[in-house]
């Protein structure tokens, strides 16, 4: 890592519609940079083993079903970010989901000095999605994923480990991916705009493979902390 990069650490967040690959690489993401990858799920969970000031309101939350307040989620993932493994970077994967959640983060973030280095936007046409998603299966003995047309089982619709019937989950079905798809272009697609806004957006094709989409972020990130 070049002195600029230690001196500036990367700060990111991912994002893009469902399927496009986002895990994948914001886990390629943290080998490359060496940061720590933070999810919502697991800030959340963290909060309430650590039994924080806030863990009792967030657990009731959970419990019963509800949205937790986009003030809540983004202090206590600020306060994650804070700690000392993502002082020197960090990837938010699944967080901010709206304009709302991108605006109080990024007030909490420059109260601390962190504000973002870039915003990381992975698309692929709705089509594309659809069949990357609906082909997923899953083993409901063993938790390994397949999918139909990409790495299929070797016997068809039955687990290579353990010969269980596979099983596709149910939001995963082309009606459900649809929906997902146009909650994503409601609540989420206006990321898009807002981050240009603040010119820290990097836009990259999601329909190439996943080493050329790990290359594409590769080269973008470094272009654009020039």
């Amino acid at each position: 890592m070049a002195d600029s990069e230690a001196a500036a650490p990367m700060r990111l967040v991912i994002f893009g519609p469902p399927g496009v690959g986002k895990g994948t690489q914001a886990t390629r993401l943290v080998e490359r940079l060496g940061v720590c990858h933070l999810s919502t799920g697991d800030a959340l969970r963290d909060a309430i083993r650590a039994g924080g000031a806030n863990a009792a309101d967030l657990k009731a939350c959970l419990d019963a079903g509800q949205l937790v307040p986009d003030e809540l989620v983004a202090s206590i993932i600020v306060d994650r970010l804070d700690q000392p493994d993502c002082r020197r970077g960090y990837i938010l994967d699944g967080f901010p989901r709206t304009i709302g959640q991108a605006e109080t983060l990024e007030n909490l973030t420059r109260a601390l000095g962190s504000a973002l280095s870039a915003a990381v936007f992975i698309d692929a046409p709705d089509e594309v999605l659809i069949e990357r998603i609906a082909g997923r299966r899953i083993c409901p003995e063993c938790g390994r994923s397949y999918h139909m047309s990409f790495a299929p089982p070797a016997s068809p619709g039955k687990c290579d480990a353990d010969g269980a019937a596979l099983e596709q989950r149910g939001d995963d079905e082309p009606g459900a991916v649809r929906e997902r798809l146009r909650v994503y272009g409601e609540r989420t697609a206006p990321l898009l705009g807002f981050y240009r806004s603040r010119e820290i957006l990097v836009e990259i094709d999601g329909v190439a493979d996943v080493d050329a989409i790990e290359r594409q972020i590769a080269e973008l990130l470094e272009a654009h902390a020039r």
